[in-house]
């Protein structure tokens, strides 16, 4: 690809999703957080209905730990890998309560030393929580066929939301040339 074609891909990507949201419900930071966790190899509809009851119940990092690993399992036992994600979630709780106030740092660094996080969950909380978009390489992976981010990348894509396609296009160059 020529640079001017990819300034032109970059351009069209903006234009075309200006202010990306995720699609998992939430009523806080932290329940971003939990949801985005949880939702490594589960979709956002699997997410959204295990959530939705225990969203209501817990708000914070210190009532997730009151619920503890056992009744959170009883919440998420529909999403796949529920056992190390009920683990990591109850692990980062803790973190959150004794090292930070019960508050979901505001920095990506921090944000991948806690358990269950990555770099591409990490995207998401900072894109969506906190107004910080990920890094270039991200947004063009998770908005082309290029090279196919994974889910919990693609989250904060209204365009996703919106369209009726189920596929990408074979070809992305040919939309920026044609």
């Amino acid at each position: 690809m020529k640079k001017a074609d990819i300034f032109e891909f970059y351009r069209r990507l903006a234009e075309l999703n200006p202010s990306p949201e995720t699609e998992l419900e939430f009523g806080n930071t932290y329940q971003l957080l939990v949801a985005v966790v949880l939702s490594a190899q589960a979709t956002d509809v699997g997410v959204n209905k295990a959530t939705r009851r225990l969203f209501q119940e817990v708000k914070t990092p210190q009532a997730m730990v009151d619920l503890g690993e056992d009744g959170l399992k009883q919440h998420i036992k529909t999403i796949g890998l529920f056992n190390a994600k009920a683990k990591n979630v109850i692990a980062l709780s803790e973190i959150l309560v004794r090292d930070y106030g019960g508050e979901v740092p505001a920095d990506r660094d921090t944000l991948v030393e806690l358990p269950g996080v990555g770099r591409k969950t990490a995207n998401v909380v900072m894109n969506c929580a906190f107004g910080r978009r990920p890094s270039r390489s991200t947004r063009i992976s998770s908005a082309s066929a290029i090279a196919p981010a994974s889910r919990r990348a693609r989250r904060c894509s209204r365009s996703r939301r919106n369209s009726t396609r189920k596929r990408r296009p074979p070809s992305v160059s040919a939309r920026i040339t044609g």
